[in-house]
């Protein structure tokens, strides 16, 4: 048995299914070890290491266990650092195995040798040379565990000389160290008796509660009802808790933040009290005023609590415990007023947000691509989006309901990963249906690419491309935080036929020019074996307006800022047709 076969076998004890990977010399005895493997696990081959990376996040996303990937020495192993962060930033456990210059080379600047240990510091949490066999099994038996234990990546860097020796176990002397089998290990943290009362204490002192929950929380979704029934609470949702509670309860107020919506702006504004579960939203100006709310955290990680908003109490625990620690505690609020205030404000805004994905636009509003898929979504569905205005869309627009999941590069905010993301998830819920929300700028830099993968395996999957020929979201960013106009030469895209490509390559495309073949375009995708590419032409110009501004501010805004704008003109136009959806009755 050789290094590598030991590898893959110590990998197949942990219940990996599948290593996402790219091949090299650098790791060739431990691909050579997965040709003896008889599939199992799985070298599923991505067109890019970044993609092996994204494709691991995805999977360790939707399945809540480790996804693994695998890389070459030097450039492989470089490509793997943006989907390790988007996995650190996200809290995603993640175990990459990468190749090194064999050790008789390495120190002499031989061919792809890259200092690995300063490459993958700041990334890992748990990072080791494999300089001899005995090291294993327990070097790679703690990557999984802390992968697991700390929710982060974990980094082995194996040299290709020692992946072709021959295993031998640590042995029972000095300065060895054993492993024990590979094993599932689960902690469960709960608050002192006393500090759930003074968090209690606090919440039912209140009149208006509101409550923030993130993708810390999804394991609580039961809990939070009770809690947000009990205080009369309204709901809002961080970016990567969309799916924790489903939008049609009607005290969910959807997202928070730059991209959230109307109702979680104003429960945050005129709430008296705040608990927060699971959520380490960055965005303190979305938060009560300081001195407005006293407030209550929950948090597993002791790092994240009373890091965002002065709150009084913070409980350091699993927020499925704790809240049911804190449940028999809290009193039932009779006065429903302020519930009542927050549906009523939750009722209004989907009135409104469907009402401005119907404004006319040229050629389709970008917003009604996710308002028609809201009303089709499957109830068991996995979405994946992509960074880009396509996020803007997929946050106030898509309607979770049943036991829809989601996500998306929560924190990196990073390119390109809705697409090895639905390949991820593919292979952690494999009967799910799978939608990925991708802007031409994302399909461009490598989704294109992952159409193959895609293929290849026979993944069941809609990619929706919002083609826009613009980079969009910067285009925005540019108008309206950086005060000037869009600079065609950094934003314009290069034309192309998304679902021609598409068909070009064996996959079913369709393409879509006009509101009225929207929601056919859908119904047909969502039908469809194999992966179909849904090509939505859609008006770069239907602006991402935050839920704080006024009708005013739009407008003011949007000619202070356009003067010298090549869409100028239909830029404001689209804003205040947008904006005064608002004011209708």
């Amino acid at each position: 048995m050789t290094v590598g076969d030991f590898i893959v076998g110590r990998l197949r004890d942990w219940g990996v299914k599948q290593v996402f990977a790219y091949p090299g010399d650098g790791i060739n005895g431990i691909v050579a070890a997965f040709g003896k493997a008889d599939n199992d696990p799985r070298f599923i081959q991505t067109r890019h290491e970044e993609m092996a990376a994204f494709a691991a996040v995805g999977y360790a996303k939707f399945s809540d266990d480790v996804g693994v990937c695998l890389a070459t020495s030097g450039p492989g192993a470089i490509h793997l650092l943006n989907g390790l962060y988007d996995a650190k930033l996200d809290h995603v456990p993640v175990v990459a195995i990468v190749g090194q210059t064999a050790r008789t080379a390495q120190g002499g600047s031989y061919q792809q040798e890259v200092d690995l240990h300063s490459l993958f510091r700041d990334v890992a949490s748990y990072l080791v040379d494999v300089t001899v066999p005995e090291q294993l099994p327990n070097a790679l038996d703690r990557a999984m565990r802390t992968a697991q234990a700390d929710r982060a990546p974990a980094v082995l860097i194996i040299p290709n000389d020692v992946q072709e020796q021959e295993y031998e176990p640590p042995k029972h002397e000095f300065k060895y160290i054993p492993s024990s089998p590979p094993s599932r290990s689960s902690s469960c943290v709960v608050p002192a008796n006393d500090e759930v009362r003074r968090a209690a204490d606090v919440l039912n002192s209140g009149s208006k509660v509101a409550i923030l929950i993130g993708q810390g929380a999804r394991g609580a979704a039961s809990e939070l009802r009770e809690v947000a029934d009990l205080l009369g609470a309204g709901v809002a949702k961080a970016l990567l808790g969309k799916d924790v509670l489903p939008d049609d309860l009607p005290y969910v107020t959807g997202s928070i933040g730059l991209l959230g919506t109307r109702p979680s702006y104003e429960l945050m504004r005129d709430c008296d009290r705040l608990l927060i579960v699971g959520s380490n939203f960055p965005y303190s100006q979305f938060l009560p005023k300081y001195g407005a709310a006293r407030g209550v955290q929950i948090d597993v990680d002791g790092r994240a609590i009373g890091m965002r908003y002065p709150t009084e109490v913070n409980l350091v625990g699993d927020a499925r415990e704790t809240l049911r620690s804190l449940i028999p505690l809290l009193e039932r609020k009779t006065d429903r007023s302020w519930r009542h205030t927050i549906e009523a404000n939750v009722e209004r805004w989907w009135e409104v947000v469907e009402r401005q994905a119907a404004v006319p636009a040229d050629p389709v509003n970008p917003m009604l691509i996710v308002s028609e898929l809201s009303k089709r979504l499957p109830a068991n569905a996995i979405v994946t989006a992509d960074s880009g205005s396509a996020t803007n869309w997929y946050a106030r627009l898509l309607r979770i309901h049943g036991n829809v999941r989601s996500s998306l590069s929560g924190t990196l905010a990073t390119m390109g990963c809705a697409v090895p993301y639905a390949l991820g998830a593919a292979f952690a819920q494999p009967t799910r249906p799978l939608i990925a929300l991708v802007g031409d700028g994302a399909m461009q830099m490598n989704g294109m690419a992952e159409l193959l993968t895609l293929k290849r395996y026979g993944i069941r999957c809609v990619v929706c491309v919002f083609h826009n020929n613009d980079l969009n979201q910067v285009t925005w960013e540019l108008r309206a935080m950086g005060g000037a106009p869009k600079f065609e030469e950094s934003q314009t895209l290069p034309d192309l036929s998304y679902a021609a490509y598409a068909r070009s390559i064996g996959l079913q495309g369709i393409e879509v020019d006009s509101p009225d073949q929207l929601g056919p375009a859908w119904d047909t995708a969502l039908a469809s074996e194999g992966t179909v590419v849904l090509d939505v032409r859609c008006d770069p110009n239907v602006p991402p307006i935050p839920p704080h501004a006024t009708f005013d501010q739009i407008k003011d805004m949007t000619e202070a800022v356009l003067r010298g704008d090549p869409d100028a003109w239909e830029v404001l136009r689209r804003g205040l047709q947008t904006k005064i959806q608002e004011l209708l009755p």
